[in-house]
């Protein structure tokens, strides 16, 4: 079984926003490869859908709290369904790439990303990752550029293009 978990902000005014890209792409992997609805789950303090993925039972889990606090809705799935960590995947944005670059890693530091910080006092340093650079525009600071809203035309590249790379790449390289 696999679970796949991705950094965000449940609440609609960050619907969009840099932050979020990995939800509006789950969305998209939940779209393309027919994933029933999600639904929340309080044991889990999270909404989920599961689905078999190529050819194995995957979880995606959308946690119903603030970013730095997902790590209790991944400490609780992974418990109750007893998941590895080679079998965890979370998904995140970052600064530290270029532009719509996409990485897979299975070990990698957490830099600046408070969320990451939290998974890895959990879980150590050792699960799988996967990030794509979200762009910083100097003019801003870091907290205000990742809680802005995409452009349309970004929003176009990311489906049309960063996405699907992306799922191509998970096909590949993880699942």
């Amino acid at each position: 079984m696999k679970l796949i978990i991705w950094l965000w902000n449940p609440w609609e005014q960050y619907q969009k926003t840099r932050h979020n890209v990995w939800f509006m792409f789950l969305d998209y992997l939940k779209e393309k490869e027919n994933f029933p609805e999600f639904k929340y789950e309080s044991k889990f303090k999270a909404e989920i859908s599961s689905w078999i993925f190529l050819w194995e039972k995957t979880i995606l889990l959308k946690p119903q709290t603030y970013m730095n606090l997902s790590w209790e809705s991944l400490q609780k799935i992974t418990n109750f369904y007893k998941i590895p960590t080679e079998d965890l995947i979370v998904i995140y944005d970052d600064l530290s790439m270029d532009l719509w670059k996409v990485r897979f890693r299975s070990k990698w530091s957490a830099w600046w990303h408070n969320w990451i910080k939290s998974i890895i006092n959990f879980f150590w340093e050792t699960f799988n990752r996967i990030k794509i650079w979200v762009w910083i525009d100097k003019k801003y600071e870091v907290s205000d550029w990742v809680l802005s809203k995409f452009k349309e035309e970004e929003l176009i590249d990311l489906e049309n293009e960063i996405f699907k790379e992306t799922l191509e790449k998970l096909k590949e390289n993880i699942l």
